[in-house]
């Protein structure tokens, strides 16, 4: 974990002594990153595109086409000049190589303007924006454009190489969760596990479902989601998540589970890779003195946790633990808004549940299986949700807010913001 912010009443590190044991130096207990002097890094510009199934809204867009109008949206926000830029990090899972510079010259970024691509599968949008801010906290830079982006409908295909001349070539999914590329069980199974643990019932599951699509539609009938979708091209389909439509309670309760007979997941209570990029600009104290220090968003702590390939479902409680026990500067009672972009209804249930966690803050607006998840950009969206509930408008949203998810192959991720 790396915090960002300083909790009041931390204390400098004492000075390494010339005789002090090798036993202090590396402390394997947890670390007490509290104590890390940082300067703050502020999100004042959030955007992101709406969310599309694969081969629906944004089919024909390469990853540049989805992405570089978002950035100049967002910079057009926070009234960051493009030339001001210091860097561009975004987050991508499907496509390979360096996408990220690609995006950059499509944007209209200065070429001397470098840029990086991180993988971590569905955190990496998140840890694009938490590496904007680190470089800026160590006075690095002053000004970055981070976030996510997946064109899973032009990305390129996988293939796999045959293990021997009798084989053919096979595709491969993107899906994390796809049994040909990994050796741990699915994460169907994991969260199918998770429900069993916790006796949540498939009816809990569809109920949730329902209330997310519902809570998805209220948020869009009160125009909640304007100012946070920026339309690539004018018309009104651009302008909402093309998944967002509430399904029947009947018409859930009659799907059929991904693991018969006793499987309580279905198409229905799961979420689904789909297509979309969100981006957010990040500054200096600096900067964001200098621009009137407009409403936004500063990050306080970051924590990432493993856990067991098994136990894949539960690894946002754990990263979830892991921030709250690194940063002591917040109770849970005064947490206002947690966005999590789950993979499955029973995922979301365990976490209320197991946090003991006022369901309505969390995901108040719908979550990812009501708008789809769009993989690689799935955790940055949870950073312009965030935004909106918290900075963006007039009014006082909550002064603290967490966005959290879960990564293939057993990790979790999550992250504290501070309204400013």
């Amino acid at each position: 974990m790396w915090l960002l912010a300083v909790p009041e009443g931390s204390r400098e590190p004492a000075p390494m002594g010339r005789h002090r044991s090798l036993s202090n130096v590396f402390n394997l207990r947890e670390p007490q990153i509290e104590n890390m002097p940082s300067q703050s890094a502020y999100i004042i510009a959030a955007r992101r595109t709406a969310i599309g199934r694969i081969g629906g809204l944004h089919k024909s867009r390469r990853l540049e086409e989805l992405c570089a109008p978002l950035i100049g949206v967002a910079l057009q926000d926070s009234g960051v000049d493009p030339g001001q830029v210091d860097e561009l990090i975004v987050g991508n899972a499907s496509e390979g190589g360096n996408p990220a510079r690609l995006i950059a010259l499509a944007a209209g970024l200065p070429e001397i303007t470098p840029a990086a691509t991180i993988d971590r599968q569905c955190g990496s949008g998140l840890d694009a924006i938490v590496a904007a801010a680190r470089s800026i906290s160590l006075g690095e830079s002053r000004a970055i454009v981070a976030g996510g982006a997946e064109a899973i409908s032009m990305a390129p295909w996988r293939v796999a190489k045959p293990r021997s001349l009798q084989q053919l070539p096979r595709f491969l999914s993107y899906d994390p969760g796809a049994a040909e590329e990994r050796d741990g069980p699915l994460h169907l199974e994991s969260s199918e596990a998770l429900a069993a643990r916790l006796g949540i019932s498939r009816a809990d599951q569809d109920a949730y479902t329902l209330r997310s699509y519902l809570k998805a539609e209220q948020a869009r009938e009160k125009k909640r989601f304007v100012g946070e979708i920026a339309p690539i091209r004018s018309n009104p389909e651009e302008a909402r998540d093309q998944s967002s439509s509430a399904p029947d309670f009947k018409d859930l309760a009659q799907l059929a589970p991904y693991l018969p007979p006793d499987g309580t997941l279905t198409p229905g209570n799961t979420s689904t890779l789909h297509d979309g990029a969100a981006v957010a600009v990040v500054v200096s104290h600096e900067v964001w003195s200098s621009l009137g220090k407009p409403r936004g968003l500063r990050l306080l702590a970051h924590a990432t946790r493993g856990t067991s390939p098994d136990d894949e479902a539960a690894a946002p409680i754990e990263a979830m633990r892991k921030l709250k026990a690194g940063y002591r500067g917040y109770k849970a009672s005064d947490i206002g808004a947690i966005e999590i972009s789950e993979s499955s209804a029973a995922q979301a249930i365990a976490l209320v549940r197991t946090l003991e966690l006022d369901e309505d803050i969390v995901n108040a607006d719908g979550g990812a299986i009501a708008r789809g998840h769009p993989f690689a950009a799935a955790s940055s969206v949870l950073v312009t949700r965030l935004f909106t509930r918290m900075a963006r408008g007039e009014s006082k949203g909550p002064s603290l807010g967490i966005a959290t998810l879960g990564v293939a192959g057993g990790m979790g991720i999550a992250a504290l913001f501070e309204a400013v």
